[in-house]
C-alpha cells in the first residue's frame, strides 16, 4: 500500500465524504426498500419492472447488497480518513460491475428499464470511478491514514 505522510485535509475532501456519504446513503436505502418490498417506494415501478427487480438471482442480489454496503463503509472510512476507504470502494466497485452483468447482460434491464436507466446506471459506474481515484490520490497524499 501507499505510505505517505499524514497531511490535514483539503475543503473538498469534506465536501466530496459528506456527499459520497449521503449518495450511498441512498443506494442503501433503495437496495433496502427493494428487498423489503416497501410499497410506498416500488409503487412507482411498473408491473414489469417490479417482475425484474423481484426475479433478481440470489447471487446478483448479493453482489448489490455487496457493493452497497461497502460504498457506505467506504464513505464512512472517508470521513474517519481511514486508508480503508480506498480499498472499500474497489470492492464496491467490482461488486457492482457483477451486478450490473447481470442487470445488463444476462437479463433485459436495459430494456426494461429504458434509457433513464441505462443512463443512470453510467451515473453509478462514473461515481463509483471517481471515488476509487478520488481515494487513491487522498491515500498518496497522506490524507487517508
Amino acid at each position: 500500500m501507499i505510505d505517505a505522510p499524514v497531511s490535514l485535509p483539503p475543503v473538498h475532501f469534506w465536501i466530496i465524504a459528506v456527499i459520497a456519504v449521503l449518495w450511498n446513503a441512498v443506494g442503501a436505502f433503495d437496495f433496502i426498500a427493494t428487498q423489503m418490498r416497501l410499497e410506498s417506494y416500488m409503487s412507482a415501478f411498473t408491473e414489469e419492472q417490479l417482475a425484474y427487480f423481484y426475479g433478481i438471482p440470489a447471487w446478483a442480489v448479493a453482489t448489490w447488497g455487496i457493493a452497497i454496503v461497502s460504498a457506505l463503509l467506504g464513505s464512512v472510512a472517508m470521513l474517519l480518513r481511514l486508508r480503508r476507504a480506498y480499498e472499500l470502494f474497489i470492492i464496491s466497485f467490482i461488486a457492482m460491475l457483477m451486478t450490473s452483468f447481470q442487470n445488463f447482460v444476462l437479463s433485459n434491464g436495459a430494456e426494461i428499464m429504458g434509457a433513464a436507466g441505462l443512463i443512470f446506471s453510467g451515473v453509478i459506474v462514473a461515481i463509483g470511478i471517481f471515488l476509487i481515484f478520488y481515494n487513491r490520490a487522498m491515500l498518496q497524499r497522506g490524507v487517508l491514514r
